[in-house]
């Protein structure tokens, strides 16, 4: 069992081909209960694919994932998110016609029966989601898509989130609401939360340690401002993108 101190989720020389490719090439991460671990990298570097497996969607050609100091590498998604781990998406796809109480509900009765109307309710009020629960999902705006979808999760209690882009498509103000979350569901919380984002501002404000991704492989890690001052991941992200923001 993980003992007091040790990471929560860890993952080590992952390696991943799909269709002919080396899709991820050894890579090497953990995180702690509290802890902010940013992601980022250019178009193509393997975020995602290394999402899908530290999730259970895909499984490594090699390597090994743990969780709660237990071999997960064989387990699949829902085994996963049954033991606490939380996943967010970077599209908030939400059922269209249901009202926010039915996704709630529906949420809470495929997670475990012993989950009640308070376990939403408390996700909802800890996320700010106030919206009318008559309202239909598919007329939420977007951070309001992503609240009810983080608060389904919530309401289990994961200790490990792993984020994909929580701010994709939000304006400023709602970015700084983002940024709020993140700080409460780590430090309040005390989850470990592993996010790829590409707003660099975000990930100053928020982000313990930056990881940066390229062709498959970590190729920095640290604090932000020692990632920015990496010539080899200036020239793999920061000069793709044209500018830094931070």
């Amino acid at each position: 069992m993980a003992q007091a101190g040790d990471p929560l989720f860890a993952c080590d020389d992952i390696r991943l081909d799909l269709g002919g490719r080396e899709i991820l090439r050894g890579v090497s991460l953990s995180i702690r209960r509290g802890e902010v671990l940013g992601m980022i990298g250019p178009n193509g570097a393997g975020k995602t694919s290394l999402l899908e497996v530290l999730s259970g969607r895909i499984r490594p050609k090699s390597g090994t994932v743990t969780f709660k100091g237990r071999d997960v590498t064989a387990l699949r998604l829902h085994e996963r998110a049954r033991l606490g781990l939380g996943r967010t998406y970077q599209t908030p796809v939400v059922p269209e016609e249901l009202t926010v109480a039915e996704v709630l509900k529906s949420a809470r009765q495929a997670y475990t029966p012993y989950l009640t109307r308070h376990h939403a309710e408390w996700a909802c009020e800890l996320l700010g989601l106030t919206v009318d629960e008559d309202l239909i999902a598919g007329r939420l705006e977007t951070l309001n898509r992503r609240k009810l979808l983080l608060a389904c999760l919530l309401m289990r209690r994961p200790p490990l989130l792993l984020m994909d882009e929580p701010a994709a498509g939000l304006i400023n103000s709602e970015v700084d609401e983002i940024d709020h979350l993140v700080r409460l569901l780590a430090k309040e919380l005390n989850l470990a939360i592993l996010i790829v984002e590409h707003r660099i501002e975000l990930l100053d404000a928020i982000a313990d340690r930056v990881m940066v991704m390229d062709v498959g492989e970590v190729i920095a890690e640290g604090s932000l401002q020692h990632i920015l001052g990496d010539a080899r991941v200036r020239a793999a992200y920061f000069d793709s993108i044209g500018e830094v923001h931070a």
